[in-house]
């Protein structure tokens, strides 16, 4: 999340991209970091154990959500 905001304020458009285990934590830091309004997707946890094709899976079911943030 602070790489994001980093990017963010210098203005370079950015996602912030987790499992959905960090819902709550990525909502909390967006705040602390006063950006409360930085673009997040949540790919379904785990993500520790997945295979390489599980991880591509998830990858390609979000690509156009993050594709679609960063035009936005």
């Amino acid at each position: 999340m602070h790489d994001t905001t980093w990017f963010e304020i210098q203005g370079i458009p950015s996602v912030f991209i987790a499992s959905t285990e960090f819902v709550d934590a990525a909502e909390v830091q967006a705040q602390a970091l006063g950006l409360p309004e930085v673009r997040r997707i949540f790919v379904p946890h785990p993500i520790q154990d997945a295979t390489d094709d599980e991880m591509r899976a998830k990858a390609d079911a979000i690509v156009d959500e993050v594709i679609a943030a960063l035009v936005d």
